[in-house]
């Protein structure tokens, strides 16, 4: 006799479990404790088997049939519904395991976290805001070269053209990982070369003329600001490195006896030898009274245990009156990479070193922070007398390395 649901709500539990059946091989169990489960019994290569097919009421008795219904149109066509689930369950924890997403989060896992903070923090960011929402949940293999072009189309389409560009290395970056974990077979994005428009380089704004660079040197001894601000403006374009690395420079890296700043280089990770001149060395062992209490030789105004503003040095600048499209923080390393090549003939491998740039020397080895370090501590000497001599309006001769 069918089943009504007046008859499921009315049923009451017993001693023991006991079943109401519905036909076909379907009935509802109900346990001592009263709890109402849908069972079916079926037969298959001539073993007797049963699958749980839910609970009432979280499924009704129309969806209990529903499920029976489909279960006998398995068993008609010779398939064991208990082996159809797990493989379904299978696919779906495979599909899971495999999305773009999962596998993404797995490369940036490990290949992440020796970058800088704020650069591997753009990167997740990005996957998050223009990535996953669109193909996160596709298993990476599934994915195709016209699926990413879509993504990544739509971040060109609001003017993002440099971070369509970062997108599309990132996706190409996680389908070569998954490549080498078994989970891809090929990178899609190898098809997408040419696919976006190039993006135009943009220059940090520098000042290079050499009769310009004496002027802003003698606007920045004037400066009136504070001491820490005035010591990092003056040890710029000494030491040519990036502002941030600037600003969050720690004593404990600065060894003055020595005449050098070690400190691993934002965007690699690397150690990096900074040589200090004469000048640099006066510049901080003036400014290590009032900050040597500090981890960072340049500390907030505000809190010690803080790195000063990355707009510190712009700030200042601007109060010189020096305007944005003539000068950024940036633009003390344009400054002297221009200067020594053109002006002052320094080997341009030499200069590479210096600015951390990732070059190879020529039996193809990588960049050795040791490198021309003699020729470099010469090439810092004088560059900084070069930067007095452009203060003082004298003429300089072109340097040759010893």
């Amino acid at each position: 006799m069918a089943l009504t649901d007046t008859a499921i709500r009315n049923a009451k539990p017993a001693l023991k479990p006991r079943k109401l059946s519905d036909g076909a091989g379907m009935y509802l169990l109900i346990t001592p404790s009263g709890g109402k489960l849908w069972r079916i019994k079926y037969r298959i290569g001539g073993r007797e088997k049963l699958l749980a097919l839910g609970s009432y009421p979280q499924v009704t008795l129309k969806e209990a049939r529903e499920r029976r219904d489909a279960t006998r149109r398995l068993l008609a066509n010779q398939v064991d519904p208990s082996e159809h689930r797990k493989a379904v369950k299978a696919t779906e924890t495979e599909q899971t395991e495999n999305c773009f997403e999962v596998v993404a989060r797995e490369w940036f896992g490990k290949h992440c976290a020796t970058l800088a903070a704020n650069h591997s923090g753009r990167i997740i960011a990005r996957f998050q805001r223009d990535i996953f929402p669109w193909i996160g949940r596709n298993v990476v293999a599934d994915l195709s070269a016209s699926d990413v072009l879509a993504v990544v189309r739509r971040i060109e389409a609001r003017g993002a053209l440099e971070t369509a560009h970062r997108a599309l290395g990132n996706c190409s970056q996680v389908f070569r990982y998954a490549v080498a974990t078994g989970r891809a077979q090929r990178d899609p994005t190898t098809d997408l070369r040419g696919a976006l428009p190039s993006v135009r380089s943009k220059h940090f704004a520098a000042i290079t003329e050499p009769d310009r660079v004496g002027e802003l040197l003698r606007m920045i001894d004037g400066y009136e600001g504070t001491l820490t601000v005035q010591s990092a403006l003056r040890l710029a374009p000494l030491v040519f490195v990036r502002p941030g690395e600037l600003r969050t420079a720690l004593w404990s890296d600065v060894d003055l006896e020595a005449a050098e700043w070690r400190y691993l280089v934002s965007k690699t990770r690397t150690l990096h030898i900074v040589p200090l001149s004469r000048q640099a060395v006066a510049i901080l062992r003036e400014l290590q009274p009032l900050t040597g209490g500090s981890t960072f030789v340049f500390p907030s105004a505000r809190s010690e245990t803080r790195p000063m503003s990355d707009n510190a040095i712009l700030a200042a600048l601007r109060s010189l009156g020096v305007d944005k499209d003539e000068m950024s923080g940036h633009g003390f390393r344009a400054m002297a990479r221009t200067i020594l090549d053109e002006i002052l003939n320094v080997r341009p491998e030499l200069i590479e070193h210096q600015l951390a740039h990732a070059v190879k020397d020529p039996n193809g080895r990588a960049y050795n922070r040791t490198a021309y370090l003699r020729e470099r501590r010469a090439m810092m000497q004088t560059w900084a007398d070069y930067l007095d001599a452009l203060r003082q309006h004298k003429e300089v001769s072109p340097w040759e390395a010893a």
